[in-house]
């Protein structure tokens, strides 16, 4: 299984956000995590697709987008133009689910559907065959810096268990609190995308990176 570090922009020093996008490139991150909120789904407001092209423009690395809006099938080919490789939606944000995975596959992005802490894995499990990655959140979406909940760890090995069960190599991505001190807890329930915001932008970027991905089990 490949493991991956997808560090979220939303922490990140946007005032030098290329050169910080630069150091984690270079310190190996494979992914980049972008966090839209519009203040409805979630209380905190961040970026749109004005934003994500100017963040295209400084790497090549694969754009994870996490869409906290509502009704997100409005804004699909939106985000693919804007320089999305993945969009990821809320099941709790939109009754279209179906189409909306459909909307993703079809302007030629990676689809992942995500769930709030307090929403069940069942909400997922009719869609785990169509969709690349499932995010389980770790924290309650909105804001960075929060705290791991650690009960969702369970919800992580329960999917995975499940994924394994079907033949699916789906990755299950894990956002929020997650540091170089407890990363080991989702990635040993069967976590393999992890999200770090704080824990990667705050001090040392490079040295934070590569800290956190040294937890990652090594390839056999």
């Amino acid at each position: 299984m490949e493991y991956i570090l997808s560090p979220s922009l939303l922490a990140c020093d946007f005032k030098c956000a290329g050169e910080d996008i630069a150091k984690i490139d270079k310190a190996g991150a494979q992914w980049v995590h972008i966090d839209v909120m519009d203040g409805v789904f979630v209380p905190n407001i961040s970026f749109g697709m004005p934003v994500i092209k100017s963040f295209r423009s400084a790497t090549k690395r694969f754009f994870d987008v996490h869409l906290m809006i509502i009704e997100p099938e409005r804004y699909i080919k939106d985000f693919k133009d804007a320089g999305a490789d993945l969009i990821c939606f809320h099941v709790e944000a939109t009754g279209q689910v179906q189409e909306t995975i459909d909307l993703i596959h079809e302007v030629g992005c990676q689809a992942a559907i995500a769930i709030k802490p307090g929403t069940l894995i069942e909400e997922v499990l009719p869609y785990l065959e169509q969709v690349e990655m499932v995010l389980v959140m770790t924290v309650e979406p909105g804001f960075g810096g929060q705290k791991y909940i650690t009960e969702c760890t369970d919800k992580v090995r329960e999917l995975r268990a499940i994924c394994n069960a079907r033949g699916l190599d789906t990755h299950i991505q894990v956002d929020g609190g997650v540091d170089a001190s407890n990363v080991s807890v989702p990635v040993e329930a069967g976590a393999n995308v992890i999200v770090a915001g704080s824990a990667v932008f705050k001090g040392d970027i490079e040295g934070n990176v590569k800290a956190i991905m040294e937890q990652f089990p090594k390839a056999n």
